[in-house]
This record gives C-alpha cells, structure tokens and sequence, in this order.
C-alpha cells in the first residue's frame, strides 16, 4: 500500500492592489453625481496600490483633491476600514459602513439660498 504524504493548506493569495467593490463605487458616485450637480466638483481618480484604494475628488482637473475616500482593508478589525480625509489630510470622519462615512461629505453640499 502506497500512502502519499499529506497536502498542506495552502493560505489564500493576497490580492495585488487593493479596489473598490461595484456596490461601494455605487455608494460612492451617488454621492458624487450630486455634489457635480450643485456645481462643486468637477473631476475625480482612482488609485488602486497594495494596501489601499483611494478615491480622489477634484473641484479642478488640474488641483491637487479637495477629498480623498480611503479603503484600508488592513483597518478592518478595528472597524475603521473606510474614511474621508480632506485636503489637509486631516480625517473627517472614519468607519466600518461606507455609507455612513460618506454623510460628512453631504453636510458640505448644505447652504443658505439668497
């Protein structure tokens, strides 16, 4: 009887670059749509690198991003996988549901009508 030595598990590849899933993106360009609507935005980008996935918003083609939404998948158990950081870098709001994180941006749309 011959017996073949077991098969080790072998551990799940990492992906290469990390991305936004099509149900964030949805969540993401309602939000967008409006605020190019009300005339505040203008143009966006996506980076898709090893460790995060960032969506950059634009009030000019040619400016550095007014905003940027962070996916760091690596932030996951600390419930803090998403997050918008403004142009200073500082974070305006962090959390586990994208949803909820994009609310800070909604607030900037919000203005008094002469």
């Amino acid at each position: 009887m011959n017996q073949s030595a077991p098969i080790p598990f072998q551990k799940p590849a990492q992906p290469d670059k990390i991305a936004f899933h099509r149900t964030e993106l949805s969540a993401i360009l309602t939000v967008y749509g409006r605020m190019v609507a009300a005339g505040e935005w203008r143009d966006y980008g996506i980076s898709m690198l090893k460790d995060v996935a960032v969506f950059s918003i634009f009030r000019r083609s040619a400016e550095h991003p007014i905003y940027r939404i962070e996916k760091r998948p690596r932030l996951i158990s600390k419930q803090q996988q998403y997050s918008v950081i403004g142009m200073d870098g500082r974070i305006l709001k962090r959390g586990a549901d994208l949803r909820q994180v994009l609310r800070v941006l909604d607030k900037k749309i919000i203005r008094a009508v002469d």
